[in-house]
């Protein structure tokens, strides 16, 4: 910070009254001096109205062009009967000129232009005096003025900071409550998906472990499986919640690749699982791929949990600028309606988060019952071309 700065920061918090009386009784001072130091004796009315110039200065902010008058009014009887005795500078003059072109208003400030011009040159004496007049007054009018527009610019680039700081609050706000959501998703699809299948396969494990051991075995491997899993995945996550300065324990996202394992673990829990897994010209963008892996799992895991069905699915393939995602049951479905299509199927939280994923990546989801009310189907479209990285990015 600047010497000016500090100065201006101490001074913004004193009471103008105690700047400006000081600044009175030394212009009445000057004025005061000037008369009595003159070679004639002058009567006692001109000792006082030179004194009264600067009586109003006081309250010059709060009334700048009424003070400016009244002084300018009290010195018109002395430079008119004593003009030698009027100083050289005049304070009043100067404190009441600069007041007036800094913060009285453009009407004001303009009038006191002109008759500062038109007085300085019909009331002096000869062409110096005038130069020398207007030079002082017209001088002390731009100095104001440009504290003024000063002053203005000054709370103008104030008031942009405050803005950028509400901006940057409200978008520290908005990134917070992104990131929550995107944990909240992210924890419930893998929570979701690993404890539904351990609870199947925990039912499961005691009914068959007299009458086929490799089930049970294979039941309890399935559980652990799904547990080491869900913990890889839930360390991934978590890791940005780790305190400030710790090293976040991350992993890759989850890629299409890994499908393959995952309708593996389904299939572990009973349900058959048929897996479509198109090839691709070159790689996806990583959150497409994350999306699709997490839209196949919820929708698996909805299957497990509420369907009932035998057997699900999976068909994830490229179609032109976009990837497809379809995954399809034969449960028992839910019962169609006609004023409810596939597209406005709202289902629970789960079904919220398909769609959510899919707008993230600029895409879409539908979720709802399968062809003539079989079953259920989830189907998503995910753009993977150049306009989908440019709605992405853009978004």
């Amino acid at each position: 910070m600047g010497l000016v700065a500090r100065w201006r920061s101490r001074l913004a918090g004193v009471n103008p009254y105690v700047l400006d009386v000081p600044l009175a009784l030394f212009s009445a001072g000057v004025s005061g001096w000037a008369v009595l130091n003159d070679d004639r004796a002058w009567p006692w009315w001109v000792f006082l109205m030179a004194l009264c110039t600067a009586l109003p200065l006081p309250w010059r902010r709060r009334a700048p062009l009424t003070v400016a008058a009244l002084s300018g009014l009290a010195s018109v009887p002395v430079s008119v009967v004593a003009h030698s005795v009027m100083p050289q500078i005049p304070v009043y003059a100067v404190l009441t000129i600069y007041t007036v072109a800094d913060r009285a208003r453009d009407w004001q400030r303009g009038l006191l232009l002109v008759i500062l011009v038109v007085s300085n040159i019909l009331g002096t004496h000869s062409v110096n005096g005038a130069f020398f007049s207007l030079l002082l007054t017209v001088g002390t009018f731009v100095f104001g003025s440009l504290v003024r527009e000063l002053r203005r610019l000054a709370l103008v680039e104030s008031e942009r900071a405050r803005e950028a700081g509400r901006r940057a609050a409200s978008d520290a706000a908005r990134a917070v409550a992104e990131e929550r959501a995107r944990i909240a998703r992210e924890m419930h699809d893998i929570l979701a998906h690993a404890v539904s299948l351990m609870v199947i396969q925990a039912e499961a494990g005691p009914l068959v472990v007299h009458s086929s051991p490799e089930r049970a075995i294979k039941a309890f491997d399935t559980i652990a499986d799904s547990g080491r899993d869900a913990m890889v995945q839930l360390r991934r996550v978590l890791g940005v919640l780790k305190e400030e300065g710790a090293a976040p324990e991350l992993a890759p996202q989850p890629r299409l690749a890994e499908l393959a394992a995952l309708a593996e673990r389904v299939r572990g829990a009973g349900l058959r699982v048929e897996l479509d897994l198109g090839s691709f010209d070159g790689p996806l963008p990583a959150d497409v791929e994350a999306a699709a892996y997490r839209i196949v799992q919820e929708a698996l895991t909805n299957t497990v949990k509420h369907s009932g069905a035998s057997g699900a699915s999976v068909r994830v393939v490229r179609a032109g600028e976009e990837l497809e995602v379809v995954v399809s049951d034969d449960g028992h479905g839910v019962r169609p309606r006609a004023d409810r299509t596939v597209s406005d199927w709202s289902g629970g939280r789960g079904l919220v988060g398909i769609r959510e994923r899919a707008a993230a990546c600029g895409g879409r989801a539908e979720a709802g019952p399968g062809p003539e009310g079989r079953g259920f189907l989830v189907s998503a479209r995910l753009p993977v071309g150049a306009a989908g990285l440019a709605e992405r990015v853009g978004g």
